[in-house]
């Protein structure tokens, strides 16, 4: 498989459209976003991994107000794995209620089926030392 333009394209906007489900709330249409079968790892905000669409709306749902007001997401990197499926590295901002933020970079599986583009896996982690905890020698 080779990458084109309009997938690439298309790989973003799936994963741009993430932000703009969950802020609008719009938890019906994750289907839109991830493929049945997907796990959505969120481990490193204690919440463990989740299986399928239905796990990660009920998670949504429980967290309630404390979810994020706004999803940004930036520096998407894409690279070529095997049979349909395509690595994405982005990083993410959230925004909270009361004006705080955080960073995370997001780590996703994305999968070429029947419904397109789709991610079928996803892991959040925690952005929380400068160069990735790096310190001098």
């Amino acid at each position: 498989m080779t990458l084109g333009a309009d997938d690439r394209a298309a790989i973003t906007e799936l994963i741009s459209l993430h932000g703009h489900l969950f802020d609008d709330g719009e938890l019906d249409r994750l289907d839109e976003l991830f493929t049945a079968d997907v796990v959505y790892d969120a481990s490193d905000f204690g919440v463990g991994s989740l299986e399928g669409v239905a796990a990660i709306r009920a998670a949504a749902l429980t967290l309630g107000a404390a979810n994020p007001v706004g999803h940004h997401v930036t520096n998407v990197v894409l690279t070529e794995i095997a049979d349909g499926r395509v690595r994405a590295r982005s990083k993410g901002i959230s925004i909270m209620a009361g004006g705080t933020c955080g960073s995370v970079t997001y780590d996703d599986v994305i999968s070429y089926g029947d419904q397109g583009w789709r991610m079928s896996y996803r892991k959040i982690i925690a952005r929380r030392a400068p160069l990735g905890g790096l310190t001098a020698p």
